[in-house]
């Protein structure tokens, strides 16, 4: 490998070649490899890679004039193909790729080399892409091939065994590899192209993109360049493990980089996946101010508008990216979540098929096509979309989630059982994730593996507050009425203690067994003080005024309460009907069902 990488960095500008130091104390530096490796990536097309580079440089302080980079060195070979070029990158940025390639057949040049091998591919891409659109139903868009990946493997593979490949060369050959899923044999080359090329960002992302653990990522040999914590902080987002990549941001913002918008989408993205939804608002908002007119994540942020139920902001987002350019994939996105959020579920999944249109290998819109199928009871339809969003990336837990859900709904236990346990595999700390394998396990009859999820969705936050509810009822069906009684108190302690407005119907339901259950230890205050809550809830008024009454009665007849029987109570003052004394009793122990 190190005779390789010295033999094909021998071809590349001294300044992209070499900037293999993990250091961030010399800025500068930086800055001017960063402008450097944006002009290359644009002389060879490579649109995104160019603009990533541009933005981060951005964010630093400008160089004076006597330090900017000169421009690359021209060889003789470079000379020689200038002419064709020039004409052929002319007709490749206007995507006429068949007649950029016909152009650049014989040039001996690196770089006119990489932009005919790059023309053929995209050429291949296009015509793919089109036959998908016109494409009748979702077997023929599978069938659907480039026809020209094959080719192209068999003439970059011998370059690459004649070490003829340069930075740009090798991700270009790991892409097509991916692309006839080859995953091995790509992950190779693309970590060889990050060591000959480490500043090249479009390799370092498409490595991204096949790492599907930390394990993975452990065996990888990576170089020991600054790009790799730009790299480490965008694949830590993408497994997950959000505590890490904010840690990384944090390290970058702190040695240098807080203008940069990148760094700033990419944090509300991680806050976005960990659902602190205040948080990811908040840093969106102030992402907008400084980059009005930016497109990338506004996606994301219309998730955030559509779960808070945001409807002006989020229609104030869609006509403004609108305004921008309404045939981006992010726009029809918004638009789509707008629709939906409107009940409007017809004209949202419209938009998703929109955005596909224009990419089709768009990941947020096959998901977000099958919760519209999924609102209009589509079922056939929402597997199809959740299936296509899988084969994009394996690592998308919401698509695995929804296919989960839409077997829950045909009934079949087992087959959402195995969707379900994907998705909390991919997330492993997310208690809706647990919720829904907990009920997938108690429609099974596989009660322990239940309470078990249960009280694991419990530890871990539990988002929607049903966790206990549903360990407290499986209690009860087991007849275990201490265990059920102390999650109904544990769950009543939570619901009050984080200021939220009582409107959960299962508090009703908490009050009525707890009330009944100290009605049944003749605990006559505990009981009466549960009875009186009950009388604040519509379904269960009846009940507690029932039970107030055999209360007052025994009590006249003389019935003492009982103080042998252990009971477990806990009420907040706040709550409490009279100023009866309360009992506090040690906290649940579940040890017996905890995973």
């Amino acid at each position: 490998m190190a005779a390789l990488v010295s033999v094909a960095a021998a071809s590349m500008p001294s300044v992209v070649a070499s900037g293999t130091c993990s250091d961030f104390s010399d800025l500068r530096e930086i800055k001017k490899q960063l402008l450097r490796i944006a002009g290359l990536s644009r002389e060879r097309g490579l649109q995104h890679s160019g603009k990533w580079a541009s933005e981060l440089a951005f964010s630093l302080a400008p160089l004076p004039l006597a330090e900017l980079p000169p421009p690359p060195p021209i060889t003789e070979e470079d000379a020689q193909d200038l002419d064709a070029y020039t004409l052929a990158k002319a007709y490749f940025d206007v995507k006429e790729y068949d007649r950029a390639a016909h152009f650049l057949r014989g040039c001996k040049s690196q770089k006119a080399y990489f932009l005919y091998m790059y023309s053929r591919y995209l050429s291949g891409e296009k015509k793919k892409d089109d036959e998908t659109v016109d494409s009748l139903g979702p077997l023929e868009k599978g069938q659907v091939k480039n026809e020209a990946l094959r080719e192209l493997r068999v003439e970059l593979s011998k370059k690459h065994q004649a070490r003829e490949l340069d930075g740009f060369g090798l991700y270009l050959y790991g892409v097509v590899l991916r692309k006839l899923d080859l995953v091995k044999e790509a992950i190779d080359v693309f970590v060889e192209a990050t060591h000959i090329l480490p500043l090249h960002w479009g390799a370092w992302l498409e490595l991204c993109n096949l790492i599907t653990d930390k394990e993975m990522l452990k065996f990888l040999s990576l170089p020991d360049t600054w790009m790799k914590e730009f790299f480490l902080a965008h694949i830590y987002t993408e497994l997950q493990l959000i505590e890490e990549a904010l840690q990384k941001y944090q390290s970058l913002i702190d040695v240098g980089f807080s203008k940069s918008t990148y760094i700033i989408s990419q944090i509300a993205v991680a806050y976005h996946n960990i659902r602190d939804i205040d948080k990811a608002l908040s840093i969106f908002n102030e992402l907008r101010k400084q980059d009005p007119y930016r497109i990338e994540n506004m996606d994301t942020f219309s998730n955030l508008l559509y779960v808070r139920s945001m409807k002006p902001e989020l229609s104030y987002l869609a006509h403004n990216l609108c305004e921008i350019d309404k045939y981006r994939v992010e726009t029809c996105c918004v638009i789509g979540n707008y629709y939906s959020l409107r009940s409007q579920h017809e004209k949202a999944a419209l938009y998703f098929q929109r955005a596909l249109k224009l990419n089709p290998r768009y990941l947020g819109a096959w998901t977000l096509m099958g919760h519209e199928y999924m609102e209009m009871k589509n079922t056939s339809a929402a597997i199809q979309a959740y299936r296509h969003a899988i084969e994009v990336n394996k690592r998308d837990y919401r698509a695995w989630y929804g296919l989960g859900q839409t077997y829950e709904i045909l009934k079949m236990p087992f087959y959402c059982l195995y969707y379900y346990r994907r998705a909390h595999q991919l997330r492993p700390n997310d208690s809706r994730m647990l919720v829904a394998l907990g009920e997938c396990y108690e429609k099974l009859n596989q009660l322990v593996e239940a309470k078990k999820c249960y009280w694991r969705a419990y530890a871990v936050g539990d988002v929607e507050k049903m966790a206990l509810v549903k360990l407290a009822k499986l209690h009860e069906q087991l007849t275990e009425s201490e265990q059920a009684a102390q999650c109904y108190i544990k769950y009543i302690q939570d619901i009050y203690s984080c200021g939220e407005i009582v409107e959960h119907l299962e508090v009703s339901t908490a009050f009525r067994y707890l009330a009944q259950y100290y009605f049944k230890c003749k605990l006559w205050d505990e009981a009466s003080a549960c009875a009186q809550k009950c009388c604040s809830f519509n379904d269960t008024r009846e009940e507690g005024k029932a039970l107030l009454r055999q209360i007052l009665q025994l009590r006249n007849q003389g019935e003492t309460s009982t103080t042998e029987i252990s009971a477990p109570f806990f009420l907040p003052a706040s709550l409490s009907a009279n100023n009866t004394p309360t009992r506090r009793v040690s906290p649940l122990n579940l040890s017996s069902v905890t995973p």
